[in-house]
């Protein structure tokens, strides 16, 4: 598929050659122009903006699965259903700022009499904080790119957005921005609100991220990317916050009870989610750990699962010769299980398997391998696997696969995986994220870089809001969702 407009940016509603610094810089000066009427807007207005963002995505629904298929590979299926993820986490967000609870009013009434200090009268909400940035991620065309879950909670609470488009879809980028500046137009929001921008290279994100006029930066992506922009958004005259969501390996603990009832049943799913979409999923289970004494059987049903899986086309080349750089650098690891060739684009499934020992002794066994790429990991018994728990990194999940005989060891290991993982699953497999309210799609590095907030869920909304105090302030100053 050729993109005849490589290169180019879309701002303001056109779409204009311009070198990385030039097209940040208007992209960024009209964000900060739009932001105080943005911001100023009633809830409901910008809760009508969404809906008609979701509303115009649908009217493009035949062209954005087309050219998300041509580009991606991904399947027709999983297109269309990203899309109703994307258009309903826009119309969720819609719901959730018209309620107004994210707003986090608080009034500390004035007290004139108290002793032996009077108290002011105290007003606090929640307010936006600025333009901010926002990358596309290679893995979710739509849910995690142009109009995702970033631009989402943005526009909710107020902050204008610039899109840095991912280059594994930049055409797809392109007609959901267009959808986008479609319903600007349609509501009457503010010039400026949003912009698109594209291109292969580093030097449109890094200035973007290096601009004075933005105020937060949301990012999905590889650890190596994410690192660099966070360590740049730090070294700014004035630092921003920048919420990354750099993987996981997604760890599995298979209990010993589970393992004796229904061990290959465990198998079996295993497998099906480590080879979802080809395992480009951020919530992908990389890694299990099983009893000692149970892991033979495991692997032989786990390569019994996998024997017939297909290639799969990975998004892009570079992703394809990653995946098999990974499955290289854990054969000189581990011991393989059922490893089958792919050439090209595609990949198929590789299994290995190690000893809690070398797995701890190792530190490359626990590196996330962007595919259907999974590690067995034996332990000999409850206290090495509560050692393989507390060497762990932060995950954004971390999965139980247990019976009623392993409560206590469950309970053993929750106050270390709880302090490891944004999400803890009983009897099910991580991949698959519900978009609501009390989801938590992030967690302690390098699973995010701000183990405080989740970029999935309404609670994401709060990455891009401050608490602001006003004391003493008459009605006329306060913000409408603050007056009496």
């Amino acid at each position: 598929m050729t993109h005849p407009r490589d290169g180019q940016h879309l701002i303001l509603g056109r779409w204009q050659d311009a070198d990385g610094q030039d097209a940040v810089d208007a992209a960024a000066r009209a964000a900060e122009a739009a932001f105080p009427e943005f911001a100023a807007l009633s809830r409901d207005a910008r809760a009508g903006f969404l809906e008609a963002i979701a509303d115009a995505i649908e009217a493009r629904a035949d062209a954005i699965t087309e050219t998300g298929a041509a580009e991606t590979g991904l399947p027709t299926a999983r297109l269309q259903g990203e899309r109703g993820r994307t258009t309903g986490q826009l119309r969720l967000f819609a719901d959730h700022i018209r309620k107004g609870d994210y707003l986090d009013r608080r009034h500390d009434v004035a007290l004139p009499d108290r002793q032996p200090l009077p108290r002011p009268d105290l007003r606090m909400i929640q307010r936006p904080v600025g333009p901010v940035a926002v990358f596309g991620a290679s893995n979710f065309p739509l849910a995690f790119s142009t109009a995702g879950g970033d631009t989402a909670s943005a526009l909710a609470a107020g902050c204008p957005v610039v899109v840095k488009g991912h280059p594994a879809h930049p055409e797809t980028g392109r007609i959901v921005a267009e959808a986008i500046l479609e319903a600007v137009g349609r509501t009457g929001m503010p010039a400026g609100v949003f912009a698109y921008l594209d291109g292969a290279g580093h030097q449109t994100g890094q200035a973007l991220v290096r601009h004075p006029l933005i105020r937060a930066v949301g990012f999905t992506g590889s650890l190596g990317g994410g690192r660099a922009l966070f360590d740049l958004c730090a070294a700014r005259p004035e630092p921003i916050p920048f919420y990354g969501e750099l993987g996981s390996i997604n760890p599995c603990f298979l209990l010993p009870a589970a393992m004796a009832a229904r061990g290959d049943q465990i198998a079996q799913g295993w497998a099906a989610s480590l080879t979802m979409g080809a395992g480009q999923f951020c919530t992908n289970p990389g890694v299990v750990i099983v009893p000692a004494d149970k892991a033979d059987a495991f692997a032989g049903a786990a390569a019994a699962a996998l024997a017939d899986a297909p290639a799969q086309g990975m998004l892009t080349d570079g992703i394809a010769q990653s995946f098999r750089d990974g499955v290289a650098a854990v054969a000189g690891a581990a011991t393989p299980v059922t490893v089958a060739e792919a050439s090209g684009r595609n990949a198929r499934p590789a299994v290995f398997r190690a000893t809690a020992s070398a797995f701890l002794n190792n530190p490359d066994l626990a590196h996330e391998v962007f595919g259907p790429l999974g590690l067995i990991v034996a332990a000999d018994g409850d206290a090495q696997m509560l050692d393989v728990a507390r060497a762990l990194d932060g995950q954004l999940t971390v999965t139980l696969q247990m019976d009623e005989g392993d409560t206590d060891l469950a309970a053993r290991l929750m106050p270390v995986l709880e302090r490891k993982a944004g999400r803890i699953l009983a009897n099910g497999w991580p991949t698959g994220v519900e978009v609501s309210d009390a989801m938590v799609h992030g967690g302690p590095y390098p699973a995010s870089t701000n183990f405080g907030a989740t970029s999935v869920g309404t609670l994401a909304i709060r990455r891009w809001l401050r608490p602001v105090c006003f004391q003493n302030l008459p009605d006329a100053l306060l913000p409408h969702d603050l007056r009496d």
